[in-house]
């Protein structure tokens, strides 16, 4: 079983079709064939207020995004806790050495320390990841 560190805007394209790429699919694929994804206690917050977005701007109904809620409760998703001291030392930092939000870095901090590649579509959490020596999933155009 292999893992990975998955972010929001990686896992949102399996909600939205015009989002969706060979790639993004690929990586559903994965976790419904054996590998696990890894995400900071966030990412479910963060995946929820863009399906509420997407509602609003009636992208999808209010039922596609429940039922979306509900299927990511059957994939091998992770939550990694990252407690308050860790945001200080160690997200926090990141954050400010590579110009991202606490929110991204956070990803990027869980990929170094499980030593996993991070799967993104976020071009800055991609430049930063590269320049922090993470591996990426894929490469970004």
């Amino acid at each position: 079983m292999a893992a990975f560190v998955i972010d929001a805007s990686a896992t949102l394209p399996w909600c939205f079709s015009d989002e969706a790429t060979t790639a993004t699919n690929a990586l559903l694929v994965r976790l419904q064939t054996g590998d696990e994804a890894v995400v900071p206690a966030h990412w479910i917050t963060e995946v929820g207020n863009a399906l509420l977005m997407g509602v609003r701007r009636k992208r999808i109904t209010a039922q596609d995004a429940y039922q979306f809620l509900a299927d990511l409760e059957f994939l091998p998703i992770r939550t990694s806790a990252t407690t308050r001291r860790m945001v200080r030392g160690a997200v926090f930092p990141i954050a400010e050495q590579y110009g991202l939000t606490v929110y991204d870095a956070a990803y990027l901090e869980l990929a170094i320390r499980e030593g996993l590649p991070l799967a993104t579509l976020d071009d800055d959490l991609s430049k930063a990841a590269k320049s922090a020596g993470a591996f990426l999933v894929w490469p970004q155009p």
